[in-house]
């Protein structure tokens, strides 16, 4: 061939235009009628779908949680019993919630349609000796490709001819460069990042022509076989999701326990059975933190606005909180440790801008106006700015001294000339290519080139010559490139290990390169396993198998990437993180956060953010249970002395859903803590409220309903219980608006920690409680939660007895830190 052919619609087709001697003038192509054979044989040319689950399936799925059937269980009992209030308090939020999930997992579901944009639309192949143009769906094996800078390879295929070619697999291999395609066999078993001899459905061609036969096309390619690995892949359930659960589970197991116990003593006693029935659902509902989906939806949401302020989108509320668990990293190299455009990071030789003046002056590329962005190979690109820092332009260059001659550069001679007018020769290329071509070679240029490979540099000769002939050249140094880090990265890193998190990188590049880069970003240290830190020439496969096997370990893992073959792995880890700028959109629709910067700090921010809102939630989950099982409590002590309830479903249903879940919606904003991220993750297996947590919840419970259930037997429920309802229900409805103060922090004090650095808080408290002392004013209130009429005096008492318990817990905190301050003044 020589040169690429002119693009044609379908319905035209012309004589391949003459070639010179070789395999092209044999290369006819498939005939038409065998095509259409072969198209009903092995199918479109297609990445399809594989069988996906029905949108009622996953809307059913969100039922399946212990919290959801807890709720359904309680607001269906009362619908049957007429408490239609409570029932539909319930059903809007089993509603909320069940639309939340349904949204996040359908969207996952369109990570596998974003493959279909990756390929070719249209293809230009051999049919009957003539060049036809025809859509990409119709490529079948057998098919001869004609290939052309600029066109998107419409399948695998292996190459017939190939005149300086080049393709652009970062987002199928990872790797950062160009790769250079040659006609000559690699053998079998070869990495796919070196496969020379093969061109791949979905990579771009950045230079040269050539001819390629397709060997296999739709889900049989490369591409097609991550299509499968993705579909193969499940969404992990994130650690906030999974302590969670085993918190419900606990509730439900407690709940119902005590259900039982209470229904059988009021049987025993002689109760009927209506009565006993309604005294389960009042249980029931005491024991729900009906609130908690909400508070948890309202953290995330106010992390995800963080986060995106700190150029980070997150496509799924709770990878928010996931990443504060994580304590693996797995991460791409190029782009997001590193700035994804090569560097000259330096130049042996006698005279650097000699070298540097060589090295433009054998260049095709051109840099823009700014010197930075530009169009061509990125290695000429880097060469070009770097002679810019020397005050040479390649545009002057073109000027003063024109070109004559040029020699392209071919993987079969690796070297590019170019001759200009005053009679220079000016060459590039692999050291051990132009060492027997110049006259000045020396031992210790060889020693510098092998030095400069060690330290993950890629090393170019530059040669200078007269004449048009590549002999008796002068050697006038080399020069080492890399895609140089990110100076940003190196903090991110370093914070990172400080905040117990492993970083590690996973890159197509070679392993020197990768090895340097991680020594470099301070990934791989002095004395650390590099086969554990660093992991280079890996395959879709590979990524997906090393975060499984993190996982495998009990660890919890963040995987960021940008090309298509990180989707699988990015699906698979807890939290999958995608390029904004670099990333294919296959990757970003299999992610849960996307990064806009693409930058590793900003992972290393968003797991600061991540760790605070695990901290705000266990918090608030803890307020949330002191109120529930003091609620139990009060309910379930009434029973066992043989009192009326307390409290009726409708006032323990405006506590928990009101009074409780607006001071908890407050707590889950508190600003984070500055420690953060100096001290290491939790642990994968650490449940999110442990024994102290369970302590504090039982003895201030306790403490609640004690107290409670005093007044209630001091108001005489005996001589008018709807008033010794109302004493009650106000009480405790102040002590827990109160305790919320006490629930910021379970080492400072109130005023440590700074009435005023969560407004929000102090006004929620306020105004729940005039709003709580406005229903006995209204006589439509009082009669639809069924309260007897209170003094002002009552309530004043109400309202100072709720001081009892943030009172006890502000002591107990002063208490326990002078019983250690003895122990701390000893060491």
């Amino acid at each position: 061939m020589n040169g690429p052919l002119p693009p044609m619609s379908r319905e035209q087709s012309v004589p391949v235009p003459p070639a010179p001697p070789g395999p092209a003038n044999t290369v006819l192509g498939l005939s038409r009628a065998e095509a259409t054979r072969r198209l009903a044989e092995h199918g479109r040319n297609e990445i399809q779908r594989e069988e996906t689950r029905s949108p009622w399936v996953v809307l059913l799925g969100q039922f399946r949680s212990p919290m959801i059937a807890l709720l359904l269980g309680a607001g269906g009992v009362s619908a049957l019993l007429g408490e239609h209030a409570d029932a539909i308090a319930i059903g809007a939020i089993v509603v909320l919630n069940a639309l939340i999930g349904f949204l996040q997992e359908f969207k996952a579901e369109q990570a596998l349609l974003a493959l279909r944009s990756m390929t070719a639309p249209r293809a230009r192949v051999m049919r009957d000796g003539y060049a036809v143009q025809l859509p990409s769906a119709e490529v079948v094996p057998g098919d001869v490709l004609l290939l052309e800078a600029g066109d998107v390879v419409a399948a695998d295929a292996h190459l017939l001819e190939a005149h300086a070619l080049a393709t652009n697999e970062a987002a199928l291999t990872g790797e950062s460069a160009p790769v250079d395609k040659a006609a000559r066999p690699v053998a079998e078993g070869t990495p796919l990042a070196q496969r020379t001899d093969t061109v791949f459905l979905g990579t771009a061609v950045t230079r040269g022509t050539g001819l390629a036969e397709v060997r296999a096309t739709g889900m049989r390619t490369e591409l097609g076989k991550i299509a499968h690995l993705l579909a193969s892949t499940q969404d992990t359930k994130t650690p906030l999701e999974e302590r969670l659960e085993q918190v419900t589970k606990t509730l439900l197991v407690a709940c119902l326990a005590i259900v039982v116990l209470v229904a059988a003593l009021g049987l025993w006693r002689g109760h009927g059975w209506m009565t006993m029935l309604l005294s389960s659902i009042s249980l029931a509902v005491a024991a729900v933190p009906e609130g908690l989906p909400a508070v948890v939806t309202i953290a995330l949401a106010m992390g995800v606005r963080r986060m995106a302020a700190r150029h980070a989108l997150v496509r799924r509320l709770q990878a928010v909180e996931t990443l504060g668990s994580a304590t693996v990293v797995c991460t791409d190299k190029t782009g997001t440790l590193t700035t994804g455009t090569m560097e000259v990071r330096e130049v042996w030789g006698d005279n650097s801008h000699a070298i540097l003046f060589a090295a433009a002056a054998c260049c095709d590329a051109s840099l823009g106006p700014d010197g930075k962005e530009g169009t061509g190979d990125p290695t000429e690109l880097a060469l070009l700015r770097a002679a810019l820092t020397r005050g040479i332009r390649r545009e002057e260059l073109e000027r003063d001294r024109p070109r004559v001659a040029v020699r392209p550069f071919d993987s079969e001679t690796k070297r590019m000339s170019i001759l200009r007018a005053d009679g220079a020769l000016y060459v590039k290329g692999a050291l051990e290519v132009l060492l027997p071509r110049c006259r000045n070679a020396t031992v210790s240029a060889s020693r510098a080139a092998s030095e400069l490979a060690n330290r993950g540099l890629r090393v170019l000769a530059i040669a200078r010559g007269e004449g048009p002939e590549e002999e008796n050249l002068e050697l006038l140094g080399l020069v080492g490139m890399a895609d140089p880090p990110r100076p940003e990265a190196v903090t991110a890193v370093a914070a990172a290990r400080a905040a117990g998190v492993r970083t590690v990188m996973i890159t197509g590049d070679s392993a020197e390169t990768a090895q340097a880069i991680g020594r470099e970003l301070g990934i791989l240290l002095p004395g650390e396993d590099a086969a554990e830190r660093i992991h280079a020439r890996v395959t879709a496969e590979d990524k997906l198998r090393i975060v499984r096997r993190w996982k495998e370990r009990g660890e919890v893992v963040a995987m960021t990437g940008d090309g298509v073959n990180d989707a699988p792995a990015l699906r698979e880890a807890h939290i999958g993180i995608a390029m904004g700028r670099t990333g294919t959109e296959v990757t970003r629709e299999a992610a849960d956060l996307v990064l806009t910067d693409d930058n590793f700090a900003t992972i290393v921010t968003a797991i600061r953010e991540g760790r605070a809102i695990y901290e705000n939630i266990r918090k608030t989950l803890v307020y949330l249970l002191v109120g529930n099982v003091g609620e139990l409590m009060l309910m379930l002590a009434a029973s066992l002395v043989g009192l009326p309830l307390p409290l009726v479903p409708l006032q323990l249903l405006w506590i928990n859903l009101v009074t409780d879940s607006l001071p908890a919606l407050a707590l889950v904003m508190d600003p984070a803590r500055a420690e953060l991220l100096n001290r290491p993750p939790r642990r994968p297996d650490e449940p999110m409220l442990g024994a102290a947590q369970w302590r504090a919840i039982l003895l201030v419970g306790t403490l609640e309903a004690l107290m409670v259930l005093g007044v209630f037997i001091w108001a005489d429920p005996a001589h008018d219980v709807d008033r010794a309802r109302a004493l009650a229900f106000s009480t405790l409805v102040f002590s827990e608006l109160l305790r919320a103060f006490a629930a910021r922090s379970t080492t400072r004090l109130f005023w440590e920690v700074g009435p005023f650095t969560n407004r929000l808080l102090l006004g929620i408290v306020l105004f729940s409680v005039g709003l709580q002392w406005g229903l006995y004013e209204l006589p439509a209130a009082r009669e639809l939660f069924g309260l007897g009429a209170l003094r002002p005096w009552e309530l004043g008492l109400a309202l100072a007895l709720g001081f009892v318990p943030v009172t006890v817990l502000e002591l107990s905190k002063l208490m326990r830190r002078l019983s250690l301050r003895p122990r701390a003044e000893a060491c």
